[in-house]
């Protein structure tokens, strides 16, 4: 019994693990929540004809989310949008709850859609998943991308995961 146990664990991981996504990929598509756990958004419909900004965090409420990342894509959103960005996510391995108050306490409605991943569901599919034990296990590594119509133009992922380097808002190029 202790051996097929451990043989579905083995299969189980190797069925959601996956290389990271590059430039020219299709945006995998992924069930998200918005506000509410009854809220559920299709990410390809979403995004469909459309021209659109993705960024990914660790966690709402966290520091360098909250005081550097976040707050750059929320002082440029008039201007990427003048520049034919459709619209703006952001996505966290939170539930729907948190990012709805994350998204008011950033006074952020109406300018950027703020979309729960609770069972990394997306993450996975990008493979950027991260372990991060202080924040409570798996975590999504820092990310933005440009998505155009499906497909992914620009990608920059974090190396560490967490830093604040490549991801953030001014190293977009549109």
């Amino acid at each position: 019994m202790i051996s097929i146990g451990v043989s579905i664990c083995v299969l189980a991981t190797i069925c959601y693990s996956s290389a990271e996504i590059k430039v020219g990929d299709t945006l995998p598509d992924a069930l998200l929540h918005e506000n509410t756990p009854q809220t559920k958004i299709q990410i390809a419909d979403a995004i469909k004809g459309k021209k659109v900004i993705i960024f990914g965090v660790p966690g709402a409420f966290t520091p360098g989310c909250s005081v550097t990342h976040l707050p750059g894509y929320l002082a440029k959103e008039k201007d990427l949008k003048a520049k034919g960005i459709h619209e703006i996510f952001c996505i966290a391995v939170n539930d729907a709850f948190v990012m709805e108050a994350w998204c008011r306490k950033n006074n952020a409605e109406g300018k950027i859609r703020f979309l729960a991943d609770p069972n990394l569901e997306f993450t996975k599919k990008l493979g950027v998943e991260h372990e991060i034990p202080v924040l409570g296990g798996w975590r999504s590594k820092r990310y933005s991308m440009v998505v155009d119509d499906g497909k992914i133009t620009q990608l920059n992922i974090e190396p560490d995961g967490t830093g604040l380097t490549c991801s953030l808002v001014d190293e977009l190029k549109l």
